[in-house]
């Protein structure tokens, strides 16, 4: 039983984008971006229940239209042409962990062993067309299959090269995920194709959250019985979409508000020109579930905060989302004043951003970070940062080999070892089985251990890292890397910052690092070795130190002693290390340097460091 749509409480604009989506599914869906438990998967799922029937031919795994099949189907290709139906539009979920055989279809097994003939089994995009693709946690979604759903959703169709098959067949969805910014954030790319994005919070006003806590409650206690108390709301919001979607074709978007559209992307920045086109759309579509033929500019202001946020170009770790100041101004300028000038309005508009110049975060320079490419990080993984490696457990298949105990069965080429030994009949034998070899990419965590004790150089070190941890993240987020800080002062050692892609979240955890007070130097290392072991992620271990501890983690013990103990324990795991000195001034103890030499790190000096060269070293490092 699902939650019913009309029940869920406030959320009023993650139900507007999903309401226009249900309108005009050309819009390209919603990504739907929040904390959690804040009923992003519900109002999702919910949807369903309230979205007009479509009509389709019962059986069809394609989800033909009936009065335009798809020519290979046979369930909608017969001689006498099966009646078509009213049936619920399709909702298909699609799991992280799906193959790509899964996602796009492949060659049936079965008939191809009863028969021995060719046969396409249809995959989840098949089964999508013509209604919703929900994916759960988009942003973890495995590259090889964003880079399938960027292809289905550029063209609407799906193209099947594989297993001795060549097959395209129409895969126009709509394609809703949700998200937590603090798991990272998505491919550009893919995050372009979702029409619309809406950011959600929980409630902060506790008349509210009480109401959602009794709501779903009385839901959870008796589905059925709550689900009939909301049975009229959600069928007039049924009837509602219904009469939008007949209505649709007949609202008129004027010249003028088309022109402030285009207004708004070029004020906002925005350098997509699907952003114009998408919010055409959801004005148009905004008018028609309210009932309208016309549009108007509230329709296009509403459209704005559903299509922008997520297309503007923002500075390095600004935080996403429109400002609504700004959105009110270009609106009064464009509707009160039309009578003002091109130039007129260019130079109020250069004006006002030399007065609403925010402040940028004071980090080191990072300089112009490219993208990583390494080999391995650690003699104890076959692959590191950004490599290619194969007899990976997912990515795109790159070749068959004969293997009698297959991890991945290579259906095609098995089938082909047995048709061609076979001179009579046809049978699968053990030396027929093929294995399929994977291509895919694997991570690592980076993970800074920083001395933000009260010694010289402090703050120097702190600029440093702040600009080294979010150079790199800006690349990483995209390549499932990860990049943790630790920072020790006082008496123990914090997780500044856990392991995280998130470009956002890492800068709000680095906006401020306190420095000052004792060196808890053991304290440090046995909080990254306890970190480190909660990851599966090949580790870099950057320190930051001028290797002088002074706070033993166990009293009586000497710090020294206990430091080098930690650092054997690194080495013995095979963790790649890289030490930064932050020693200074004429006489040196060299401690940094024998601490290296334990974790059997690289080594460099303080004046070695900048943000620029920080960065830089770690990626030779990891090579």
């Amino acid at each position: 039983m699902i939650f019913p749509f009309s029940a869920i409480v406030e959320q009023t604009q993650l139900k507007t984008a999903l309401l226009l989506c249900a309108v005009d599914p050309s819009l390209g869906g919603v990504l739907i971006r929040g904390d959690k438990g804040t009923a992003k998967s519900t109002a999702a799922r919910a949807l369903t229940d309230i979205l007009p029937f479509i009509e389709r031919v019962e059986g069809c795994a394609f989800v033909c239209a009936p009065e335009a099949p798809y020519q290979p189907c046979e369930t909608c290709n017969p001689v006498a042409v099966t009646p078509s139906l009213p049936q619920p539009v399709p909702f298909i979920t699609l799991p992280l962990g799906a193959t790509e055989d899964r996602v796009i279809g492949t060659l049936d097994l079965e008939q191809a062993l009863k028969g021995g003939t060719r046969v396409f089994k249809p995959g989840l995009l098949a089964a999508a067309h013509r209604g919703i693709l929900y994916i759960d946690e988009v942003n973890l979604l495995p590259d090889h299959l964003v880079d399938v759903l960027l292809d289905a959703a550029a063209m609407g169709v799906n193209s099947v090269q594989r297993e001795g098959l060549s097959i395209s067949h129409p895969a126009r969805f709509t394609l809703i995920g949700t998200m937590n910014l603090e798991e990272g954030d998505l491919r550009p790319q893919l995050l372009d194709r979702f029409g619309l994005m809406v950011e959600v919070t929980a409630p902060r006003d506790k008349l509210v959250r009480s109401e959602v806590v009794r709501r779903r409650i009385a839901f959870e206690a008796n589905p059925t019985t709550y689900a009939k108390a909301w049975k009229d709301q959600q069928q007039l919001l049924q009837n509602q979409l219904a009469t939008a979607q007949q209505l649709l074709p007949e609202v008129l978007l004027d010249d003028s508000l088309l022109d402030l559209i285009s207004h708004l992307c070029c004020e906002f920045d925005v350098a997509s020109l699907r952003a114009d086109i998408v919010m055409h759309k959801a004005a148009r579509a905004l008018a028609a579930l309210e009932g309208r033929l016309q549009v108007t500019p509230i329709d296009v202001r509403t459209a704005a905060e559903l299509v922008l946020p997520h297309r503007r170009r923002r500075k390095p770790f600004e935080q996403p989302g429109l400002d609504q100041d700004q959105l009110d101004e270009l609106m009064q300028q464009v509707l009160q004043q039309p009578e003002q000038s091109e130039a007129e309005a260019e130079q109020e508009s250069d004006g006002e951003a030399q007065d609403q110049q925010q402040q940028v975060f004071a980090v080191g320079n990072a300089g112009n970070v490219q993208k990583i490419a390494v080999d391995t990080v650690s003699k104890h993984f076959s692959s590191g940062k950004r490599s290619m490696t194969t007899n990976a457990p997912r990515g795109r298949v790159i070749r068959a080999v004969p293997d009698a105990n297959p991890i991945s069965l290579a259906v095609g080429a098995t089938l082909r070892s047995a048709a061609l030994r076979s001179s009579e009949g046809f049978e699968v034998r053990e030396n027929d089985l093929h294995n399929q070899i994977r291509c895919g990419k694997n991570a690592n965590l980076i993970l800074f251990v920083v001395d933000a004790s009260g010694s010289m150089a402090a703050q120097r070190r702190m600029e440093a890292v702040k600009g080294a941890v979010l150079s790199l993240l800006t690349d990483a987020y995209q390549q499932r890397d990860e990049v943790a800080v630790i920072s020790f002062r006082g008496d123990a050692a914090q997780l500044l910052l856990s392991p995280t892609r998130s470009v956002d979240l890492a800068e709000q955890n680095l906006r401020e690092l306190p420095t000052g007070g004792r060196t808890p130097l053991p304290s440090a290392l046995c909080l990254a070795l306890e970190t480190l072991k909660k990851t599966s992620l090949p580790p870099l271990l950057v320190l930051l130190t001028d290797g002088k501890a002074n706070v033993a983690l166990n009293e009586g013990n000497d710090p020294d002693q206990e430091t080098l103990k930690f650092a054997t324990l690194f080495a013995e795991r095979g963790i790649a290390g890289l030490v930064l000195d932050t020693e200074t001034g004429y006489l040196r103890l060299g401690k940094a340097r024998q601490l290296a030499s334990a974790l059997g790190a690289e080594y460099l000096t303080l004046e070695e460091l900048s943000a620029e060269n920080l960065a830089l070293t770690i990626r030779n490092c990891v090579k």
